[in-house]
C-alpha cells in the first residue's frame, strides 16, 4: 500500500505540546489528555492553554494531576478520520502514562467494529473474530518520549507521506528513531516530578541543594539523570554543549526547543541553535502544555535533536 498524505492521518496525543497540528496539516489530529485542579477537570489544550495552567499554578493552593485520555476518546477520533485507509497514532511513553494502553485499546475495538460491518455484508448474521491491537487502520506506536520529541517524529513521518511511502518505511523510521533521537532537559526543581511519580532514576537527585540543577534526559521511556550543576547559567551550558556535541550543522539535522514559562531562556537556546546550527533545521520552540508542565514544573527548558536524511 502507497503511504500518502490523502489516505493516511496521524494523530498525537496532547503531550506532543502540538496543539494546532491539524492547523497545519489536514491529515494530523490532537487527542488531549486531562489536567485536574481538585474536582475540576480540564482538557489539556482545549480548555486550559499553557499561559492559563501556569498562571493557576501559580495562584493554586491545589496542586494538579493528570489523567490520560479514555479509549472512547480516541475511538471517537478514529472513527472521525474514517476517510482514511492507515491512522498511525504516535504517544507518549507509556513507561510514564497509559496513553498508548488508551490507544491500544481503541484501534483494536475500531478493528473490531470495522471487522463486524465488513463480516456483516457478506454473511448476515455472522460475528467477526476479535481483532488484536495494531490489527485494522489504526497503528498505536509507544514513542518511548514526550513533548516535541514526539512531534518531530510526526514531522519526519508527514515528510515520507508527502512523497509516498510504506508501513515498513515508517516502521523503519520509528525502530530509528527510538534509537538515535536525543533529548535533553533541565528544571528547576524536582519537586513537580516526585508528586506526579515521573521522577523515575532521576530520584537520586532529590533532596539536592538549592541553585542545584539537575541535567535530565528520557531514555527507554523513563526520566533518567545525566548529571547536577550550580545555577541556572551552568544548567544552560550543558544544553549548548549538548548542541555542539550530539549534533552537526548539517541539513540532515532537525532540532526543536521546549520550555516551561521560561520564555527568555527558550528565545537564548533558540538563537544559539540559529547561530550554531544555521544550516540544519530547527523545526519547533513550543511551551510545554498542562500535562507535561504540571510534571515538569515552570522553568524547563528542553532541546530536542533527530538526524534525518530524509
Amino acid at each position: 500500500m502507497n503511504l500518502t498524505v490523502e489516505n493516511t492521518a496521524i494523530v498525537l496525543d496532547s503531550t506532543a505540546d502540538l496543539p494546532d497540528a491539524a492547523d497545519r496539516f489536514p491529515n494530523w489530529r490532537v487527542v488531549p489528555l486531562y489536567v485536574r485542579f481538585g474536582d475540576e477537570s480540564l482538557r489539556d489544550g482545549v480548555d486550559i492553554d499553557p499561559a492559563e495552567f501556569y498562571a493557576r499554578l501559580r495562584e493554586s493552593s491545589v496542586f494538579p494531576t493528570t489523567s490520560q485520555p479514555t479509549p472512547g476518546d480516541f475511538l471517537a477520533c478514529y472513527q472521525e478520520l474514517g476517510a482514511y485507509e492507515r491512522i498511525f497514532s504516535l504517544h507518549v511513553s507509556a513507561r510514564v502514562s497509559g496513553t498508548f494502553a488508551s490507544a491500544e485499546t481503541a484501534a483494536a475495538e475500531l478493528a473490531s467494529l470495522e471487522g463486524r460491518r465488513g463480516k456483516a455484508a457478506t454473511t448476515p448474521g455472522g460475528s467477526a473474530p476479535q481483532a488484536e491491537p495494531g490489527d485494522g487502520r489504526v497503528r498505536a506506536i509507544d514513542t518511548e518520549t514526550a513533548s516535541a520529541s514526539i512531534a518531530m517524529l510526526a514531522l519526519a513521518i508527514q515528510r515520507r507521506l508527502e512523497r509516498g511511502t510504506s508501513d515498513e518505511e515508517v516502521d523503519a523510521l520509528v525502530e530509528r528513531y527510538l534509537r538515535e533521537r536525543g533529548l535533553l532537559f533541565t528544571v528547576d526543581t524536582l519537586e513537580f516530578l516526585q508528586r506526579g511519580g515521573r521522577i523515575g532514576k532521576a530520584a537520586a537527585f532529590a533532596g539536592t541543594l538549592l541553585q542545584v540543577k539537575p541535567i535530565l534526559s528520557i531514555r527507554a521511556g523513563v526520566v533518567e539523570p545525566v548529571k547536577r550543576v550550580r545555577g541556572e547559567r551552568k544548567a544552560f551550558a550543558e544544553l549548548a554543549a549538548a548542541l555542539e556535541t550530539e549534533t552537526r550543522d548539517e541539513p540532515a539535522y532537525r532540532l526543536s526547543v521546549a520550555h516551561a514559562a521560561a520564555p527568555e531562556r527558550a528565545a537564548e537556546l533558540e538563537a544559539l541553535v540559529r547561530e550554531r546550527r544555521s544550516n540544519a533545521e530547527l523545526e519547533l520552540v513550543v511551551t510545554l502544555g498542562a500535562v507535561i508542565g504540571a510534571h515538569a514544573g515552570p522553568g524547563t527548558l528542553a532541546l530536542f535533536w533527530f538526524r534525518d536524511g530524509d
